[in-house]
């Protein structure tokens, strides 16, 4: 699946019914940790879990099982030493690499074409803060 750069953020949660309508909680840290602000329209993509449809199981309740963590917990740690390509800029002016699964990793002082060695700072559950270490040649792959 192809990650479209206007993503602004990206989260799991419960459809839940509400009347004649359904509604999905978007939560409070994609206001203030993101770039959502009250009042506005986005486009909304809803994907189908791996998790059973029919068991009524939420997302919450399924997260202990390996294959929902795995899917759910950030491809990354802090600490975590990698070689990244910055294939974008943030609205803040900073570079933006995209890791395993589309996550992205937010890496300031970069900018598009950078290939730099970076040391993740903070993780969040939909993305990570990056320092650089080095710049790298681009025609070397890790």
């Amino acid at each position: 699946m192809e990650i479209p750069e206007e993503l602004l953020c990206l989260f799991s949660a419960e459809v839940e019914a509400d009347g004649d309508s359904y509604r999905i909680e978007i939560p409070a840290r994609e206001f203030t940790d993101g770039d959502l602000q009250p009042g506005q329209v986005y486009q909304v993509a809803l994907l189908a879990s791996d998790s059973d449809s029919d068991s009524g199981s939420s997302a919450r309740e399924t997260t202990g099982q390996s294959t929902e963590s795995s899917a759910r917990n950030p491809p990354i740690a802090k600490g975590d030493r990698r070689i990244v390509d910055i294939d974008d800029i943030g609205k803040r002016g900073d570079g933006i690499a995209r890791v395993e699964r589309g996550y992205v990793v937010i890496v300031p002082e970069t900018e598009i074409g950078d290939r730099v060695k970076i040391e993740i700072e903070n993780v969040q559950e939909t993305l990570a803060f990056g320092e650089v270490i080095e710049h790298v040649d681009p025609t070397v792959h890790e």
